[in-house]
Parts: structure tokens; sequence; C-alpha cells
């Protein structure tokens, strides 16, 4: 009781900011804005309605793309950047650590209106290109939209899983090192049987990580549509469909059934892969 008394705080704060609005959402999934007889109870017919709802699948099977493509590119240089920190070869990795970093530290939406505006090919740096040199470059198009997000959200992300893999390799007990050089071992056969075993941990959460943000893009492509509005449709993401059934077309009931099963999809992966680096772990 007296630990439950400690608690109680921190407790009381998480069922206020976390457990309320996401039962709130749940309830509100279950009923629906009708002109006559107001909010109506319609059980799971909401749900039925987003499982047959195209534009919530284009959407949905849009960022599992932008999951599967961009997610093993961020990780991989993720730790070939963390290998190439721990080397003992390199010179200033304080340096390195906080470039590499300093683009997380950037606001996402900052991050988004500076890409932005350098991927006008009318404006910007790939417009100065294009004038400088006679090209006609052209990145914001139905082609490069979607590399060019996953360009942003890599070039934002990179420093905070590099960090998290930096963190694990200088967790290492320095006799393994020992013990390799007294077999004789390579650097790239220390690489391979010491460093990346200790990264599976580490590697399982950044996955988690990058899972919840793909899945939730939002900020990049609702920037960027501002520049071209008619390449990005209201529906580009699932989350942006939702913003825009709330608050654009008053459906928040039918937005909230969106969110919770984005959140369930998200959820479901997020667990597989947990699973999947703990069995590897355990091998």
């Amino acid at each position: 009781m007296t630990g439950l008394w400690f608690t109680l705080p921190f407790l009381a704060l998480f069922g206020f900011v976390m457990v309320a609005p996401l039962a709130y959402g749940i309830y509100l999934s279950f009923f629906q804005q009708r002109m006559v007889g107001g909010n109506v109870f319609v059980g799971l017919d909401n749900y039925g309605r987003a499982l047959t709802d195209p534009l919530f699948w284009e959407g949905l099977g849009r960022v599992s793309l932008f999951f599967l493509i961009q997610v093993p590119l961020l990780l991989t240089l993720a730790i070939v950047a963390a290998m190439i920190l721990d080397s003992v070869r390199l010179r200033g990795t304080r340096f390195f650590r906080i470039a590499i970093f300093l683009p997380f530290a950037i606001p996402g939406v900052v991050a988004a209106l500076m890409w932005g505006f350098m991927y006008g090919d009318r404006f910007g740096l790939v417009g100065n290109l294009n004038d400088a040199l006679g090209l006609d470059i052209a990145l914001l198009t139905p082609t490069f939209f979607l590399p060019s997000i996953g360009n942003i959200v890599t070039w934002s992300a990179l420093g905070y899983n590099m960090l998290i893999l930096y963190s694990s390799l200088k967790s290492i007990p320095p006799e393994l090192y020992e013990a390799a050089a007294l077999d004789g071992a390579s650097p790239w056969r220390v690489v391979w049987n010491i460093k990346l075993p200790f990264l599976r941990g580490s590697l399982v959460i950044a996955l988690i990580f990058s899972v919840i943000g793909s899945f939730h893009l939002f900020n990049e492509p609702n920037l960027l549509k501002t520049i071209v509005p008619n390449l990005v449709p209201s529906y580009y993401t699932p989350n942006m469909y939702a913003y825009s059934l709330s608050f654009v077309g008053q459906q928040a009931n039918y937005a909230a059934t969106l969110t919770i099963i984005m959140g369930i999809v998200t959820a479901i992966i997020a667990y597989v892969v947990q699973l999947r680096g703990n069995k590897e772990a355990l091998q």
C-alpha cells in the first residue's frame, strides 16, 4: 500500500492524459452523428465502413510501403554511423556525434518546411540548380514524392537511432575485444561476432519506434501538401485522412474509428517485432 500511495500521482496523471482520451476515442467510434437523431449508437458499423473504405486502405498501403523501404535504410545507416563513431581510428568523435544527432533536435515541422523549400523546382535549392545548369529536376512529383518524404524522415531520425545503437556499442566489455585480439580476429570478424550481436536489443527498440513513426506519418506530407496541393490528397496517409474527416468533414466518430484501427495495427506490428527480436536474442 505504501508503494501504491507513492505511485498514485503518476497513475492519476497517466489516467488523465492517456487512458481517458483513449477510452473517449473508443467511445466515439461506436456512435455516428446524424442530422436526424443526433449522436446515435451504431455499434461496429464504423469499423465495418473502415474495413471497406478504399481511401483508408490506399493510405495504409502507402505507409506500409514507406515502412518496408525507409526503415531498413534508416537502420542500416544508423548501424554504419554507430560503427564509425565507435571506431578507435576516428578522430573528433564528439563533433561527428553531435553533427549526426543535431537534425533530430530540429522540430519536425521546421525540417519539413526546410526540405520542402529545397525541393521546389521553381525556388530553393532544386530550382537554383535547374536555373544554373539548365536542368529540369522535379522531386515533388508522384514518382518521387514518397522517397522525398523518406529522405526527410531519415535525415531527422538518423541521429536518434544512431545514438541508441552507439550506446549499446559503448557497453560492450573491453575483455571481449582483448580476447578477439589474442585470437587474431580481423576487424570485420569483431564487427560480425561481437558488435552486431550486442546491437540486437537496441535494434528491436529502434525498429519499434520506427514502426510507430512510419504508420503515424503526418507532418511531412501534410506540410508539403501546401507546396503541391494537387499532388497530395487528404487521404494520403491514414492520419491525414482521419484529420481531414474530423476537422474538415465534421466526422469525428469515423475519424476516431480510423485512429483506433491504426493504433491496433501499429501495436500488433510492434508486438511481432518485439517477439521476433526477443527470440533472436535468446538464440
